[in-house]
């Protein structure tokens, strides 16, 4: 009895129970930091990590030791299946190589900049000028694109990589060695990546810390004299984890989610989609490797223990009186995925992980924050899955959602290599560069706008290919606008069609009108001293006059030895008195040359003056006389529309040596010089003019020329080896609207995938493919119809501007 009466007192609820001090204190603890009601603990002590390291290593506990590395976006979702193939492959090789004692952290940020120093960075200050309209009215266009899009939004992606070590020394030796190997996984992905140094590193924690965009400002030189930690420059002013299902952070609500995957098929847009929005998220992969042979030691346990829960099924089955072989529905389906699991770990290139995925919502208001949440639910539903909150355990998840590669949250799934890497960290690329970058109209797929500056590219040469009707020289006069107002360079255009005028016009450049019945003059025997840098400036000159006399004999063998050698000798004699005295009253015409072929007294030279004479003296003669017309302006265009047959060909080779004279004269003053040739198929035609466009296209670069053609016959682009190289020789191509041949050529040697090729099939004017380097982007570019821009570039009848 007094056992039984002892046994009531020990186990009654209002037994007081006894805690120590050091117990109460803990509790205590813990219902400040869940309930709110007490002293707060500093925003600094959450931080989880003891040391950052100026080269980029964290020390997270005495023996944990982390590193990170930033990588690009690539263009996935559009690429080639074998690509996308090849790509998921390397993500595998990847994850295979990280062993048991390497965990790694996914990052995925997205966050907003200040729109309004956004939009000041896009402006086009006014000048007091005559073209102040047109900056306001580009601006306006430019402002209008960055509301409708997304560009306030940054989007980084980060991969954290975490070792155990006996010491700094060795930990940073390995993490080196880490760095290196992925650094190459990456590289095989096509996709840019780079190790980030501590300061690096610590921005972006700040950046997390301060969703509202506050700068970052850090030295280590502050750190001894001020006493402070590196924890100081990057905590918020406050942390409040008060409610089980939300946290404060300065200013801001946030919430921490986790992804319960309940789907039997996963899919490589999920992750995509949980970025793929205007609200700042942080979208985090904890993946941890199990060893390969405790990973099928414990996948036989299992299948063991569903053997001996089947065989227990089957003997209560005989008990009972039915039929042994009827099992529950859940063990067989349990014991057939085992054991097809243990097959896939011993026979194919796969391993197991521990994937946690934590999604991270912040807003302004508590109403905001709920509305994310249920939004990155609802992407998480549309796959089968299920996004669940974090109760009590949002600053564990806040602290995990960190780049540090420490992960506080014991939610784990098991996943095969391939079920992990179906998370295909990549998207699309973008196109958003900064300095002189120009507008060339928006993402058809994100809505970002497209900034670049093809100054840049390895080989800044372009082509823009397309359809009658798609666009092609809108875009021309676009970009050429946008090299007017953005940049300080030089603009020359050939105008087969007549169509640059008022554009040209309005931007007070130079318009030369080739014709016979024109006054407006070209001398082809101008000549730029500069016009050659390691050859004399008479010996190119000379290749100029050579072909420009091939084009006049018009022979299907071209120049014999004798007859190059007499217009050679002729070319000396008549530059001499310029050479000895550069005034422009010595620069020599076609007379002159005519004059000094008759004055050798040989028949291979009176051959060619008699083929000249059509030029000098009779009804061809408008090249004959000195060049009258201003072509030092910012922009000229050479319109040869109303050349005759017999004229064209040699006015289009003459426009190319005077842009080329003026590229050579641009380069010593360090300007670049930009030439459009439209219709540029008209060039490709004749043998001189096509050897001279290659020459452009091979040797420009290094001059500081950038020229684009424009064309709709892409097959005029493959008819030699020689012209094929200029498809080869160009790193900006803007294609609109194909054909149907032309969009298998294009497919072919453009390697574009069949997504991709939808954007340039039936598309709207103006609309297509936009491929820069490695990156192909879709793009649109519209232009409000009722601007002064659209009246002065549209080539529709009835809406251009009337001059």
């Amino acid at each position: 009895m007094p056992l039984f009466k002892k046994q009531k007192n020990e186990t009654s609820a209002k037994a007081p129970v006894k805690l120590t001090r050091a117990e109460q204190k803990e509790i205590q603890a813990v219902i400040r930091r869940y309930k709110g009601d007490g002293k707060p603990h500093s925003a600094q002590e959450s931080i989880p990590y003891e040391a950052m390291y100026p080269d980029g290593v964290c020390r997270l506990t005495p023996r944990r030791f982390s590193k990170c590395i930033e990588f690009s976006d690539i263009s996935y979702q559009l690429a080639q299946a074998d690509t996308k193939a090849a790509i998921f492959e390397s993500l595998c090789d990847l994850y295979n190589y990280l062993d048991a004692s390497i965990h790694i952290q996914f990052s995925f940020l997205n966050h907003k900049i200040d729109p309004r120093q956004y939009a000041k960075s896009l402006e086009i200050r006014a000048q007091g000028d005559d073209f102040d309209d047109i900056r306001t009215e580009y601006s306006a266009i430019l402002k209008d694109q960055l509301v409708s899009g997304n560009n306030g939004l940054v989007k980084r992606k980060f991969l954290t990589y975490t070792i155990d070590a006996d010491s700094l020394k060795l930990a940073r030796a390995r993490l080196r060695r880490i760095e290196t190997d992925l650094l190459n996984y990456f590289k095989s992905m096509g996709a840019v990546a780079w190790g980030l140094d501590a300061t690096a590193r610590l921005e972006v924690m700040h950046r997390m810390f301060h969703p509202d965009g506050e700068p970052f400002s850090f030295d280590w030189k502050w750190l001894a004299s001020s006493g402070l930690s590196t924890k100081d420059f990057i905590a918020p002013s406050s942390f409040r984890f008060g409610n089980a299902r939300m946290f404060g952070l300065g200013g801001k609500y946030g919430a921490v989610s986790f992804l319960n995957i309940l789907s039997p098929e996963l899919s490589d847009e999920m992750l995509a989609d949980f970025l793929n929005t205007e609200n700042g998220i942080v979208v985090n992969l904890h993946v941890q490797a199990i060893d390969q042979s405790e990973a099928i030691k414990t996948v036989k346990r299992k299948i063991t223990d569903l053997d001996a829960m089947k065989i227990q099924e089957q003997k209560r089955a005989v008990r009972s009186g039915y039929d042994m072989d009827i099992l529950p529905s859940d063990l067989a389906t349990y014991g057939q995925d085992a054991k097809e699991l243990l097959k896939t770990l011993q026979s194919r290139n796969e391993r197991m992980f521990q994937l946690t995925f934590l999604v991270l919502n912040t807003a302004d208001t508590r109403q905001a924050l709920e509305n994310d949440v249920f939004w990155a639910a609802g992407v998480a539903q549309k796959y089968n899955c299920s996004l669940v909150r974090l109760d009590y355990q949002q600053e564990q998840g806040l602290m995990s959602s960190l780049p540090l590669g420490a992960s506080h949250i014991q939610i784990e799934r098991s996943l095969t290599t391939s079920s992990v890497a179906v998370f295909v960290p990549f998207v699309t690329q973008e196109l958003f560069q900064d300095g002189e970058a120009m507008y060339y109209g928006v993402n058809a797929k994100t809505g970002n706008m497209i900034m670049l500056d093809r100054k840049r590219a390895r080989c800044p040469n372009g082509l823009k290919l397309g359809t009658p009707g798609s666009g092609k020289s809108m875009s021309c006069k676009s970009e050429i606008l946008s090299v007017f107002l953005c940049t300080p360079d030089d603009v020359y255009v050939c105008d087969p069609e007549a169509e640059y005028y008022p554009l040209v016009k309005r931007l007070h450049g130079q318009v030369v009108k080739l014709s016979p019945t024109s006054k407006s003059y070209v001398n082809p025997l101008d000549i730029n001293l500069n016009y050659s840098e390691d050859e004399s400036p008479l010996a190119l000159k000379s290749d100029f006059v050579l072909s420009f006399c091939e084009l006049v004999m018009g022979g299907k063998n071209g120049l014999d030895a004798i007859e190059k050698t007499v217009i050679d000798r002729a070319v000396q004699v008549i530059y001499r008195p310029y050479l000895a005295d550069p005034k422009p009253e010595n620069m020599p015409i076609l007379s002159d040359l005519h004059k000094a072929l008759l004055d050798q007294h040989i028949p291979e030279a009176d051959r060619v003056a008699q083929a000249l004479d059509l030029y000098v003296n009779g009804s061809l003669n408008v090249f004959n006389h000195r060049t009258n017309v201003d072509i030092e302006s910012r922009i000229v265009a050479f319109d040869i529309k109303e050349l005759g047959k017999q004229l064209k060909k040699i006015g289009m080779l003459i426009v190319q040596d005077q842009i080329w004279g003026r590229v050579t004269q641009n380069r010593s003053q360090g300007k670049a010089t930009w030439f459009f040739c439209d219709e540029f198929h008209l060039l490709l035609r004749e043998e001189q003019t096509a050897a001279f466009s290659c020459e452009i296209w091979k040797r420009f670069r290094k001059w500081g020329g950038i020229p684009t053609g424009a064309t709709q016959n892409v097959k005029d682009l493959l008819l030699s080896p020689e012209i094929e190289n200029i498809l080869e020789n160009s790193d900006f191509i803007c294609l609109l609207n194909q054909a149907s041949g032309d969009r298998h050529i294009l497919a072919e040697r453009l390697n574009l995938s069949p997504q991709q090729l939808r954007y340039v099939e039936n598309s709207e004017p103006g609309e297509g493919l936009l491929i820069y380097e490695n990156v192909v982007l879709p793009f649109k570019n519209p232009i409000p119809k009722h601007t002064q821009l659209y009246q002065i570039m549209t080539t529709r009848l009835g809406e251009g501007a009337t001059v």
